[in-house]
């Protein structure tokens, strides 16, 4: 599908583009002049809550993080919005009022946007942010030995199809919430503030996803350690249950063939591990001398959730999960 775009763009004619078509990564980085360049990314999905302001909190967060995990900060914002013309437009005025404090609890700004009419509501940014291109983290830089970091707890792809179902406790999804709108920010602080290698936020390829990502563009293994996963109140239970989103199961066929299960999993874990999340946790790839220092700085910045789940080793994108 992106073939002609590279045929058209071709990377020694760009040099300023230090991020773009030639690897995937979590945002495009374009150099202006020395030590400054711009990182761009944008996203955006229908709603996940039924709450109006939670889901465009949600959205923000989620569209920030791409800039938190190169080693970002965002700017600025603009909305991008579609929207049924036979619901009212005080949910829309909620979706956006959720999104655009989301915007300046992280410091930038909303500065704009589109909306278009749509048989279902989505929501999401394009957002605009800074970086060093000299300490530009991407997902291509693991090596052997580093000790795998993830910030938060994972299952929020089968906390919000329970929620759709109608199966969710509320404090459960409370939890759900309050993880998704959780900002990066620090975390991406404190990555920047020790010797990181690689970064990626986990999203909708799920855990395996994006740990295969990193493990194929770096030219490295990753052996994750199940016990060391944290997981969302509930989390386990409705994937006992089966109640996972269809994205599930797309991401579970495809990644089959780099992963090796070290122990005897049930269906549902492995389903887990392949669960969509949404503004998910940062992973992070970390020397291994500086990967106590990270969780405490982790911990200390309020992402209690953080933990050592894994390290590298020598390979070609092959995920390994211990029991």
């Amino acid at each position: 599908m992106l073939r002609p775009l590279h045929g058209l763009f071709p990377t020694e004619d760009y040099p300023d583009l230090l991020v773009g078509l030639t690897a995937p990564d979590d945002a495009a980085v374009y150099r202006l002049a020395g030590g400054l360049a711009v990182v761009s990314t944008v996203d955006f999905f229908p709603p996940v809550v039924d709450d109006a302001y939670s889901f465009g909190a949600v959205a923000a967060a989620n569209a920030m993080s791409d800039i938190y995990a190169m080693g970002g900060e965002p700017l600025f914002a603009i909305n991008l919005a579609a929207y049924p013309d036979n619901l009212p437009l005080s949910v829309l005025t909620d979706i956006l009022r959720g999104g655009a404090e989301k915007v300046r609890e992280a410091g930038a700004v909303v500065a704009g946007g589109h909306t278009v009419t749509d048989k279902e509501p989505k929501f999401g940014m394009a957002v605009t942010g800074t970086v060093d291109p000299a300490h530009i983290i991407a997902k291509g830089g693991a090596r052997p030995g580093d000790r795998l970091i993830l910030t938060k707890a994972l299952g929020t792809g089968v906390i919000t199809t329970a929620h759709k179902r109608g199966i969710v406790d509320d404090d459960d999804l409370a939890a759900a919430i309050a993880s998704m709108t959780h900002l990066n920010r620090e975390a991406s602080r404190a990555a920047r503030a020790h010797d990181v290698h690689a970064m990626t936020d986990v999203t909708g390829f799920g855990l395996i996803g994006h740990a295969h990502e990193m493990a194929h563009l770096s030219g490295v293994a990753l052996r994750l350690d199940h016990p060391a996963l944290r997981w969302l109140p509930g989390a386990l239970r409705h994937g006992a249950d089966y109640v996972f989103p269809g994205g599930m199961e797309r991401n579970l066929a495809f990644y089959a063939e780099w992963v090796h299960y070290d122990g005897d999993f049930a269906d549902f874990e492995q389903a887990l591990l392949n669960d969509p999340e949404t503004s998910g946790g940062l992973l992070i790839a970390v020397a291994p001398e500086h990967a106590d220092s990270l969780l405490a700085a982790l911990h200390a910045a309020g992402d209690a959730p953080a933990q050592i789940i894994g390290r590298v080793e020598p390979g070609a994108g092959e995920i390994t999960i211990s029991k």
